[in-house]
């Protein structure tokens, strides 16, 4: 049996999706800023698809600019805002457990002159209110805070956040790729300024994401050229890569996400009845498709190329650091000790997963951790 849960990661193109894809790479294949009438018509499936997302999450299709995904919405989101408000202040403020792309962002915006508070999260990876408010200064102007935890799943309470910001007169900004179409995203409703989403975490495809950014925000443009996407982002538009976004976004189901929460708790029961095994992130606040657990005395690498060799695909957590050997940021910063850490697998389901995959992987992994336990020299085998 072949069972992908590596979905946090990317999931697969919804054939829906896909055929809607299609005739813009061989019929429909003008750029939408030519007036001509092929190009005119790129426009408007563009403009199409700009509306269903912005509908999506209550925002203004002007308000939505799309970028080639999650790492560029976030990088402009940061650096925009940064240079185009520093005569207001230069002090950024975000957590711990952010993306990889939007520390990097604040690190380099440190040796711009930029000054970075990075929060501390509780033991589930959350952020209180209290800890943000108490970091905002008169010169900070943005506080970027992540919705849904890529690698844990943990849900930050972005409007009481969002709301601690409004009040302080600072921009807030979440990344909310993990999360979009799995939870609420309301940015009128949430107060929130900015906002990143993308397409491939949602069955549609790679390279294509969007920049939610409030009317009246003062944004510099990261990217420069010919003025594309109301000159906050230069560049011909991925009209394909577009039009499969706005797909994706309109064939997410409510039962979709019923589906997957009914699922994880499933593989969660399942894992957790294996001992020497704990959940990481919020036992109830989580994304509906991720499951962080840990198993103690042995390397999640281990268990990664066992569970592979099985046909079942999973992670040792975000796929844009699972290559490295250190411990994950992300659980250091929620106080797991490194061997803890070095023993955790991120498993992250889609609407297609299904339930003799979660059967069939809870036991595969009961057998996987026996096996390398009784190698281990702590595992007491």
């Amino acid at each position: 049996m072949d069972v992908y849960l590596d979905n946090a990661a990317s999931t697969r193109v919804d054939d829906s999706v896909f055929e809607a894809m299609k005739p813009y790479f061989t019929k429909e294949y003008g750029n939408p800023s030519s007036i001509h009438s092929v190009g005119e018509r790129a426009k408007r499936a563009v403009e199409d698809s700009r509306e269903v997302i912005a509908k999506k999450i209550s925002a203004n299709p002007n308000e939505i600019f799309f970028t080639s995904g999650g790492t560029e919405s976030n990088n402009l989101a940061l650096k925009g805002v940064a240079f185009a408000n520093k005569g207001r202040g230069k002090h950024i403020i975000t957590s711990k457990v952010e993306h990889s792309c939007v520390l990097e962002s604040c690190r380099w915006l440190e040796t711009q002159g930029f000054e970075v508070t990075y929060l501390d999260v509780d033991k589930y990876g959350l952020v209180h209110p209290q800890v943000l408010e108490d970091a905002i200064r008169d010169d900070t102007i943005l506080a970027s805070i992540i919705h849904g935890n890529n690698e844990v799943g943990t849900i930050n309470d972005i409007k009481d956040l969002a709301g601690v910001c409004r009040e302080r007169g600072v921009l807030f900004h979440t990344d909310a790729c993990q999360s979009f179409t799995k939870t609420d995203l309301d940015v009128e409703g949430m107060g929130l300024d900015l906002a990143t989403i993308n397409s491939h975490k949602i069955h549609g495809p790679k390279g294509v994401g969007a920049l939610y950014v409030r009317g009246g925000v003062n944004i510099m443009p990261w990217q420069h050229g010919g003025g594309h996407e109301g000159r906050i982002r230069s560049g011909t538009l991925n009209v394909c890569g577009i039009v499969g976004f706005g797909k994706a976004v309109e064939v997410s189901s409510p039962k979709d996400v019923e589906s997957m929460t009914d699922l994880r708790d499933r593989l969660i029961s399942g894992l957790l009845e294996i001992p020497d095994t704990f959940l990481n992130g919020h036992p109830e606040r989580r994304l509906c498709n991720n499951a962080s657990v840990g198993f103690r005395h042995i390397e999640g690498e281990g268990i990664l190329m066992h569970l592979d060799d099985r046909g079942i695909q999973v992670s040792t957590g975000s796929a844009c650091s699972s290559k490295s050997l250190e411990p994950s940021y992300i659980l250091t910063a929620m106080g797991l000790k490194p061997e803890d850490s070095h023993g955790t697998i991120r498993f992250s389901l889609s609407k297609y997963t299904r339930v003799e995959e979660i059967e069939y992987t809870v036991k595969s992994v009961g057998e996987v951790v026996g096996i390398l336990r009784k190698m281990s020299p702590f595992g007491g085998g």
